[in-house]
């Protein structure tokens, strides 16, 4: 009987996908023993693949896997026994006790050994190295999820940075209106009710404020946890602004690559390979072994040597119902792989669909809205500096600009967010 590929000597190396070059991306993080205080999201996602608990905990199942091939290769330990019989529980009257052992006892020494037929260790072996790849895909993919995870904590820190960036520049803004209301009370331009709607307002430009500290100090704390909590200083920050950057998509593209990259989609064809070693090593097992048992005895002064030889009866156990098991499996298998591959296409178009109606609201804001608020809002305050406008105008065109810019960042957040999404839909960093 022939196989696809006797695969031994074992080596242990579950981490191919780290090779070198990502060594060479992770030392560029570092000076001197300690990571770079302010990350780009791709060193951030590299540093979470590197340090991140849960990811680790996962790469443990492929050593623990890899350790199972080693025991599955194993042959069977051969069995030796002895024994003396018929010893006197006291010394015979009337005979020497040497002769007596000599005449009168029975010894026995000796091996026996378990052959495996149907090449059981081969199959066992095949079967483990299997379940390896499909385990080193899953953990693969536990990578690309990872990579999102990362990847949206991020743009959610962005997010955060650039909501507090707003509300800096309208607590200055509002703080110069502030003062000018003051000194126009100071001679009598305003009256104490209006200045006093004004300070009153600058309460909320202030909380506004700390609300937005507080926001990307969180974001920053909870991206730092997927990133390793100690592979990072305690006062680190985020490199990269938000920034609305147009990606070129394709659908047939996208879920080209799709099919080719992702692991989930390798873990489950890896899985009807694995499902067909457990069935073959399941007909292996199916064949009865036999034992060879060669012995030296000595027995009433005279030696001899005797040779056995055993096998079951394959008569009622033929391990007939692991072997059905086995084959119901491979049909489990490949009905998982065509859900994966439904899935994967799904993924896709979903994410494909999110990115394009991102953008189009992106463009919304981008073809008028965002200026036309941030120019009423300086008319108006020009004009009700120059009391050509009542309070509550000034106050309404000052809360729409806020609102409009707000809902700008949060617009520019979700289309990053969709094409993070999209890439790991596709199981790519790279959309091209």
């Amino acid at each position: 009987m022939f196989f696809r590929n006797r695969r031994w000597p074992l080596k242990l190396n579950p981490f191919p996908s780290f090779s070198l070059a990502v060594g060479a991306a992770l030392v560029a993080l570092t000076a001197s023993g300690q990571v770079n205080s302010n990350l780009t999201l791709e060193q951030a996602i590299q540093l979470a693949n590197q340090h991140n608990h849960s990811l680790l905990a996962a790469r443990t199942t492929i050593l623990q896997n890899q350790a199972a091939e080693i025991q599955a290769n194993v042959r069977p330990n051969p069995t030796f026994f002895a024994d003396w019989e018929y010893l006197p529980l006291s010394s015979p009257a009337g005979i020497n006790f040497l002769d007596y052992l000599h005449d009168s006892t029975e010894g026995d020494i000796g091996l026996s050994y378990l052959f495996e037929r149907g090449e059981k260790r081969q199959h066992r072996l095949e079967a483990a190295q299997d379940t390896t790849a499909v385990t080193r895909a899953t953990v693969t993919d536990n990578e690309r999820t990872l990579g999102f995870q990362v990847a949206q904590l991020y743009v959610n820190a962005q997010l955060a940075q650039s909501t507090l960036q707003l509300a800096r520049l309208d607590l200055k803004s509002f703080q110069d209106t502030v003062n000018i209301s003051q000194r126009q009370r100071e001679i009598g331009a305003m009256s104490e009710n209006d200045f006093l709607q004004i300070k009153i307002q600058l309460v909320q430009f202030q909380t506004d404020v700390e609300q937005a500290e507080l926001s990307k100090a969180q974001a920053l704390s909870d991206l730092r946890q997927q990133l390793g909590y100690e592979s990072v200083p305690d006062e680190y920050d985020i490199a990269e602004d938000l920034e609305y950057r147009p990606v070129m998509l394709k659908l047939d593209d996208l879920q080209k690559k799709a099919l080719e990259n992702r692991p989930d989609l390798k873990a489950a064809q890896l899985g009807i390979t694995a499902a067909n070693s457990q069935y073959t090593l399941a007909k292996a097992n199916g064949k009865q072994d036999f034992t060879l048992q060669a012995n030296y005895s000595h027995v009433n002064s005279i030696s001899a040597f005797s040779f056995s030889f055993s096998i079951p009866l394959p008569i009622f156990d033929r391990n007939q119902g692991t072997i059905a098991q086995t084959r119901y499996a491979i049909a489990q298998a490949r009905e998982q792989k065509k859900l994966t591959n439904g899935q994967v296409l799904t993924d896709v178009r979903d994410a494909y669909l999110a990115a394009v109606s991102n953008d189009k609201i992106l463009q919304i804001y981008r073809n008028g809205p965002l200026d036309d608020a941030k120019r009423s809002r300086d008319i108006s305050e020009y004009a009700y500096r120059r009391g050509a406008i009542a309070l509550l105008d000034f106050l309404n065109a000052e809360r729409n600009y806020r609102a409009t810019e707000l809902a700008y960042r949060q617009a520019v957040a979700a289309y990053v967010t969709s094409i993070e999404q999209l890439r790991q839909a596709v199981g790519s960093r790279s959309l091209n």
